[in-house]
This record gives C-alpha cells, structure tokens and sequence, in this order.
C-alpha cells in the first residue's frame, strides 16, 4: 500500500466525466453536416482526449498492483523510504498504441470515399492507399516493440552500454517498410558545399544507418537525461508539443492566412499555409499528409504523457520507467523519419544533445560511472548538490584532459590531489551542470529549470529553422 508520506493526487470525477462528451463529439464531428476539412484530425483529437483521461485514471489504479508484483523503487532523492510503483510508464505506452489502433480506421476512412478508380467496365472503385496504411502498421509495430524492449530493460535492469543499441531492433519494421516504399535517401546539400557535391546527395545505405542511429538517439537521449521527479515526461511533453506546433505550420487553414514568406522553403509550402484551395493548387497534398501523420501521432503522445505527468510530478507517486522512454523516443523517431523532418527533429532535442555529448566520456567507460548519476540529496537542507564520480586511480591523459577542458569551461568541478592528479569529478549530466553554474536548489525547482531550458530549446530549434536555416539552405529545408 501507497504511505501516507505520498498519497494518491486527487482526481475530480466531474472533470472526467465532464472531458468524456468533449472527446466523443470530436469521434463523431466527422459524420455530421457539413463534413470538417480534415476530418481524421477531429477524430484523432477525440481519442486523445480519451487517452488523457484514461492516463489520468489508470496510473493511480494500478499502482499498488505494480508494487505487489515488486515493479517498485524508493526515490533517491527523498527523506522518506516508501515504495513508489515504477514501470508505469508502461500503461502509458498500452493506452498510447490502442488509442492508436483504435484510431485506424478513421485515419483512412476519407480515402474510401475520396479516391476512386475506375474498371474497364466503367464501375468506380474507391483507391486504399495500402502505402500509407503499411506505414502507419510499421510504425505502430515498432512503437510495440520499443514498449515490449523497454519493459524488459525496467524489469532486467540493463546495463547502459547494452542498452544503447536497443532501439535499433525496434526500428527494423520501420526502416524496412521505408525500403521498401523507395523512400528517399537523398539530403539537400547546403549552399556552401553545393560547388562539390550538387544540389542532392544520395547517401544510399549511409541514410538507413542514420535513420537507425536517429532512432537510438532519440530513446536513450530521454533516458539518459532523468533522475529527478517529472524529468522524462517533461521533455517528451515539451518535444512532442513542439513537432505539434511544426506540424501546424504546414496545414490548410480555412481563413486567408500566409506564413512570412519563405520560412518553409518552395513556393508550394509557401502557399499551402494559406486556404486548401490554394495548397491543392501547387500540388502539396503529400507534405500535408506527412504532417498530419505526425499529428495523429503526437497528439495522443501530448495527452498521455499530460496525464502521466499529473502523477509524476514532484513529489512523484509513479514513475515511469524505461518503457515510457523508449515508447516516446520511438514516436519521435517514427514522426521524424516518415514525416522526412528528422532534421527539425534533431533541433528540439538541443538539451539532449548537450547532455549527451556532456555524458560521452562517462558513457563510454573513459571516466568512471557509477550506477545512478543523479543530484546528491542533502537532508538537512532538503537541496540537491552535484553528485561526483571518484577515481580510484589516476585518470588516463586523456581522460585528464577532457575534463580540464570541461572545468575551463564551467561544466563540472573538479576536485584535485596537492600534485594535480584529479580525485573526483561531479558526475557529466545537464542536472549536475544547473547545479554547478546556479548552486544548490530543491529538486522541485531543478526540474522547472529542466523545462524553462526544453522551451528555450523549442523556441532556439524554430528561429534556426525559419530563421536562420535559409542562410545555408534554399527550398525544401527539411
């Protein structure tokens, strides 16, 4: 049973009573008079509104059961020894693919009736488009599979430096549809190198292995970056608002409304974020649909991880787990790669990248690393302070050299022997960082600083891609 020292987070019958009627008006806009523009996209808001509510509802309920079945940890950085059920990320994941799976048939229901063929005996016959579905089914296979490896990880226990590797196994359905769909593995050139290599380079097998790497990077970069109460959730929730909002960009609105002009790239992405009419006009359906697959994705992901986050925050009454990690690192990556913007992608990962680069020389053994890197929890202040990795002998050259480099620029602290050979060093995490350069807080606060820096990131990743990107890049910038 749940102790007192954390009990349960309420939750108002009346809100979610009150959010059901929302969400099925939204399932069932689509069928009434007159029919919406894009009417998947009300469908798919109507799931998600479920899918946050039975987030909100379900982590709390099947908590202790997690905690009978020993799926349990005690947060480090409390005074206190209660068991927290852990691994709930793992509900999250189930309520995410069947919102999924329930949404299928709506995702392709205006194809039934919008796309037709007709037969040499003059009979139409409605068109499915088996391409987008065979995606769609690749992408909903490999979401299954990360939740399946990421369960396996919360219940084993792997070790980093094999866990890396994971999420390639989990990408093999998607990257082998995207073969064979011909996708493109063509990358623009930018304007500087064009005089060498043209326009378009085809990197050939060199962009399957890119899009694997995207799909490791994009799970364990979540991963690596947790510790603290509300920290994973937080990141995916900001990421996933923030392709939602890139997504947006590229729609057909039914006003007269104009993007400044060339922010998107080519003239057809120019226009299309005017009226439908005008977007057909130049022929762009396929980007809408690209973005839009990345709508019916990320929404639910907004919903599920809001809900999770209700109970994930500090102090924490659930924890996620490694599931919630992989589960959300692969929708990234499935949006990225099928929606062809891995590169935007890449830019709302800017925390992450830094914490990985940061994390480098510990991830790959040439600095100790002990088993969890998270803040040092001080009792009698409740504040957190750097956490160190200690060397039990001498670094190597090069190991010293690093983080002397590191310590010149402020990225950690470095305690060192009268003769100069370092003894400990803070552990190479983001967290340890904010600690060392704002001084101690409660972890509270630390994770307000996590998220202030995710939404700086955001809000950097869209002025480099609207803003600064047309300094190397002319059209599709993608």
């Amino acid at each position: 049973m749940v102790s007192t020292a954390v009990p349960p987070r309420p939750l108002s019958s009346t809100f979610l009573l009150g959010l059901a009627p929302v969400a099925s008006w939204f399932i069932i806009r689509p069928f009434l008079d007159p029919i919406p523009s894009l009417p998947g996209l009300y469908t798919s808001i109507g799931f998600s509104l479920f899918a946050f509510i039975a987030t909100l509802y379900l982590v709390p309920a099947l908590g202790p059961t997690f905690i009978k079945a020993h799926l349990s940890g005690r947060d480090l950085l409390k005074d206190y020894a209660t068991p927290i059920p852990e691994s709930l990320g793992l509900v999250c994941a189930s309520v995410y693919t069947l919102a999924l799976i329930l949404f299928i048939p709506f995702a392709f229901s205006d194809s039934l009736t919008t796309h037709s063929t007709q037969t040499p005996e003059g009979i139409f016959v409605p068109e499915f488009p088996h391409s987008r579905l065979s995606v769609y089914l690749s992408s909903l296979l490999s979401l299954l599979m990360a939740t399946i490896l990421g369960f396996l990880d919360d219940v084993f226990d792997i070790r980093w430096r094999h866990k890396l590797p994971i999420p390639i196994i989990a990408s093999i359905p998607l990257l082998m549809v995207y073969f064979a769909e011909r996708g493109n593995t063509h990358i623009v050139v930018p304007l500087p190198l064009r005089f060498l290599l043209g326009s378009l380079l085809n990197l050939g097998p060199l962009y399957y292995l890119y899009m694997s790497l995207l799909s490791t990077f994009a799970t364990n970069s979540i991963n690596i970056l947790a510790g603290i109460n509300g920290s994973e959730v937080s990141q995916a929730l900001i990421i996933a608002t923030s392709v939602i909002l890139n997504d947006l960009l590229y729609l057909p609105w039914p006003i007269g409304f104009r993007l400044p002009v060339h922010l998107l790239g080519s003239k057809a992405e120019v226009e299309f974020g005017g009226v439908w009419s005008a977007g057909m006009a130049y022929g762009s359906k396929e980007l809408v649909e690209r973005h839009l697959f990345s709508l019916y994705f990320m929404l639910p992901l907004v919903a599920v991880c809001s809900g999770f986050m209700y109970h994930n925050w500090y102090p924490a009454r659930a924890f996620p787990g490694d599931t919630l990690c992989y589960v959300t690192g692969m929708a990234f990556a499935v949006v990225g790669i099928q929606g062809h913007f891995s590169k935007t992608l890449l830019l709302f990962f800017l925390p992450q990248i830094f914490n990985f680069v940061l994390s480098c020389p510990q991830l790959f053994g040439l600095v100790p690393c002990p088993r969890h890197r998270v803040p040092r929890f001080d009792k009698v202040t409740n504040l957190l302070h750097p956490s160190k990795a200690i060397f039990m002998k001498p670094p190597s050259k090069l190991a010293a050299t690093v983080l002397r480099i590191l310590s010149f620029f402020k990225l950690v602290d470095l305690t060192l022997h009268p003769s100069g050979v370092i003894l400990e060093t803070t552990n190479l995490t983001i967290l340890n960082f904010f600690l060392i350069r704002l001084g101690p807080m409660n972890e509270k606060k630390l994770v307000q600083v996590l998220i202030c820096s995710q939404i700086c990131g955001s809000v950097l990743a869209f002025s480099v891609r609207y803003g600064l990107a047309g300094l190397v890049y002319d059209g599709d910038r993608r």
